[in-house]
């Protein structure tokens, strides 16, 4: 029998009631109360704790706060990753960031998503899919990136796009919905 972690790392229905959910919740929290209160140059502090929080945090990564995050743990982030203030990571799944990404600020990252079935809603169960980001990717400010999204290596995306579907490799995509602009 899985656990409603298994379930929920894996894209299943889960229950987000659950206490090692909350709990793990709870401590992401502590964690962004920490790193939220550091400034730039504070990588002596920043360093360890995004060691500590995330699924895999790279080298020349820097994050600037506040940022914000659901667990930390499903996050992984490749070396020379720029991420501007404001972001918010919704890493019910897995959350992958390739390698010399910029992200602007206000960006919005959600692998979390709730059932279309209204009874399913209201019984309060939830899934989510996946977010892969490719390599030198640049996603414009206050951008929103929906669940089971990929964006392939050297994509942009326009400030304030909603990507609801996956981009290809080299593709300029803007607008809401984000179309192929060039």
């Amino acid at each position: 029998m899985k656990t409603e972690k298994e379930k929920m790392q894996n894209g299943d229905l889960y229950d987000p009631g659950d206490p090692q959910l909350c709990t793990d919740r709870a401590t992401a929290q502590r964690f962004l109360r920490t790193y939220n209160g550091t400034i730039v140059g504070d990588d002596d502090i920043r360093r360890p704790l995004l060691m500590e929080h995330f699924g895999a945090i790279g080298d020349r990564v820097a994050i600037r706060a506040p940022f914000y995050v659901d667990y930390g743990y499903n996050i992984f982030i490749e070396d020379d990753v720029f991420m501007n203030y404001g972001c918010v990571l919704l890493d019910v799944c897995k959350i992958k960031i390739g390698a010399k990404t910029q992200i602007g600020p206000g960006v919005q990252i959600y692998t979390a998503d709730h059932p279309r079935d209204a009874l399913e809603r209201r019984a309060g169960i939830e899934f989510g899919n996946p977010i892969l980001i490719g390599t030198n990717v640049w996603i414009g400010g206050n951008a929103i990136i929906l669940p089971g999204v990929s964006i392939g290596d050297n994509a942009i995306i326009g400030a304030g796009s909603v990507v609801t579907r996956d981009v290809a490799a080299g593709t300029n995509v803007a607008g809401n919905p984000a179309r192929v602009i060039r």
